[in-house]
């Protein structure tokens, strides 16, 4: 279940009580202050027509004294403030917010992120680092402080005469019921409004991201209607909430007439008996303008705070899961002493479909150089997303050296496992940094000589900024063969005792495969390694060949020996044409 609103904020918050602290304090002078300023504007106006013909220099001097100093005092706290929350404290806050979102989406399964828009995650983080610290400020220099004077503002007025308390009191009840009754459908408004918002962001970057099957099928017109109409419906959302906080100011508006027009009454009455004064007059007037204007103000702090608030609980939803992926408890690290892979009785389906793998037992020894070969969907992916501990499996084991990859911690599995996809892809940032994520300790020597055992130095040395080249997002600017190079080149770098090469080398042209082939093989030399592969030459050379149909290991053998056998592999081999293997059954 995500983590609560409230519970997040006061994670967030626990570091810096002081913090907290402060900016209550500096909400109480306000409170107090909007109160006192007009109480010393009632004396001197109450001493100037006590007495007309009395110095007016001697009756107001301690009054003046007295409203000029806290006018300074008030003016000074207050800036000082504004730097003490603008330029130390919400940044910090903003930072704790960033790495703490950051931290927790490392931690989310590779499941996560395939049923997520990566563009909307960032937009997410990137609003809550913004909305959470404006979210506090809301609460504490908008509703503490005005709500405490207007506490104040009617133990004052009351002071004069308790209909004015009271009326002030009516209006306030007003404006709080209505803001309860109204928050609870505003914050549902608000968190569609975020919902389609980030939903636009999604869509918009996944077509920007393939702007190039956008162009090559002439989906232009297409992909501009679906995200207008993404966009429309944003629109929509934005304009209900608009709507309803249109209704609810109406409401207010007159609901501050009718207060202003008893006041005005009550003024006038008392002012004609004579139980209002000059300064009556003014402290009564002067407060309820005050007190009216901050409520106003309220009203669109509150349509803000409702806002910030239905955003922030959608995207604390989307974010904060709890990972399908966790480290035990008691978790160790992984010990490694020979390499040998078992599936125990492994049990395995995705949610929602059938079992795919149903009491697989299957062992690859130490140092083995096994190849899985199938036709897709067979479940030579899946295989290896288990090793890799991806997924969890639905009963059984997998172990590593007798070590359940449950009982161990993530970060620790995957140190000891080199993987090169078929699709390998690389941050937007330098070669050498790119190359150099296999083993951050490595030196500048280290790192050219993984990129000549993978080939890749020869065109990364034709390039303008050599090793400093930028590859772009997802490594865009470099051909596919130039990504798979790279990808080898880290995990050449890496050296992890075992490997796990899918379609490594399927992007390369014939002569570069064979090169890198040797390089390869070099970097097996020792290692545990499984090999995904549709070109089944490259698995000449296996110890072992495991050929997948539909989660069953129907063949186990030397390629040598499945061929003797006649059965699903000798299919495939006799049915490859230029060295690719069918997608679809081919009937011998």
């Amino acid at each position: 279940m995500p983590i609560s609103l409230a519970r997040f904020i006061r994670q967030m918050l626990r570091p810096y009580p002081l913090s907290i602290f402060v900016m209550m304090t500096v909400a109480v002078v306000w409170a107090v202050q909007t109160s006192l300023l007009p109480y010393m504007l009632k004396v001197m106006l109450n001493r100037m027509t006590a007495d007309p013909e009395a110095d007016p220099f001697g009756a107001l001097i301690g009054p003046i004294g007295i409203y000029l100093g806290m006018s300074f005092t008030m003016s000074t706290v207050f800036r000082l403030y504004d730097y003490f929350v603008a330029y130390r404290m919400i940044p910090v806050l903003r930072k704790k917010i960033s790495t703490t979102c950051l931290n927790h989406l490392l931690k989310l399964s590779h499941q996560f992120y395939q049923n997520s828009f990566a563009g909307s995650l960032g937009s997410k983080v990137s609003e809550l680092v913004m909305a959470i610290p404006d979210l506090l400020q809301i609460v504490i220099d908008r509703f503490f402080s005005h709500f405490l004077a207007l506490f104040i503002a009617a133990f004052t007025l009351w002071q004069v005469n308790a209909r004015f308390a009271l009326i002030l009191a009516i209006w306030s009840l007003l404006f709080l019921s209505v803001s309860l009754l109204a928050s609870g459908h505003l914050t549902r408004l608000a968190a569609e409004w975020s919902f389609k918002g980030h939903l636009v962001t999604g869509r918009m970057v996944d077509t920007l991201s393939n702007i190039l099957t956008v162009r090559l099928f002439a989906r232009r017109k297409d992909e501009d209607a679906w995200l207008i109409a993404t966009i429309d419906e944003a629109k929509d959302a934005e304009s209900a909430l608009e709507w309803s906080y249109f209704k609810i100011w109406l409401l207010y508006g007159y609901g501050f007439l009718l207060a202003q027009c008893c006041n005005f009454y009550f003024l006038l009455q008392g002012r004609a008996e004579g139980w209002i004064t000059v300064g009556d007059f003014a402290l009564v007037l002067g407060l309820n303008l005050s007190v009216m204007e901050f409520l106003w103000q309220l009203t669109k702090e509150f349509s803000k705070f409702s806002k910030l608030q239905g955003r922030i609980r959608q995207n604390l939803a989307d974010i904060m899961v709890k990972p399908e992926i966790q480290d035990e408890t008691n978790a160790t690290d992984l010990s490694l002493t020979r390499g040998v892979i078992t599936f125990e009785n492994v049990r395995f389906q995705y949610a929602g479909t059938d079992p795919l793998f149903q009491n697989k037992s299957v062992t690859i020894g130490s140092g083995q150089k096994v190849g899985l070969v199938g036709y897709s969907g067979g479940g030579k992916s899946t295989f290896v997303n288990l090793i890799l501990r991806m997924y969890d499996v639905t009963s059984g084991r997998i172990l590593i050296d007798g070590q359940d990859i449950r009982e161990v911690t993530q970060d620790s599995l995957h140190a000891v496992i080199g993987m090169i996809p078929q699709d390998p892809s690389l941050f937007h940032r330098t070669l050498r940094e790119n190359i150099h994520y296999g083993l951050p300790t490595a030196s500048e020597n280290e790192v050219i000589e993984a990129a000549k055992r993978a080939h890749a130095h020869e065109f990364i040395m034709q390039l303008p900024e050599g090793y400093d080249s930028l590859v772009g997002e997802r490594g865009v600017k470099l051909s596919g063969g130039q990504r798979q190079r790279i990808a080898i080149a880290r995990a050449i770098l890496k050296n992890a005792p075992i490997l796990i090469l899918d379609e490594a080398t399927s992007q390369l042209d014939s002569v570069t495969e064979s090169f890198i082939q040797e390089s390869l093989w070099e970097v097996m030399e020792g290692k545990t390694t499984i090999v995904v592969a549709h070109r089944l030459s490259t698995l000449l050379h296996m110890d072992r060949i495991l050929v997948f149909d539909r989660g069953k290991i129907l063949e186990d053998g030397t390629h040598q020996e499945l061929l003797t056998k006649a059965g699903l592999y000798k299919t495939l081999w006799d049915a490859q044409v230029g060295g690719f293997l069918p997608d679809k059954k081919v009937d011998p």
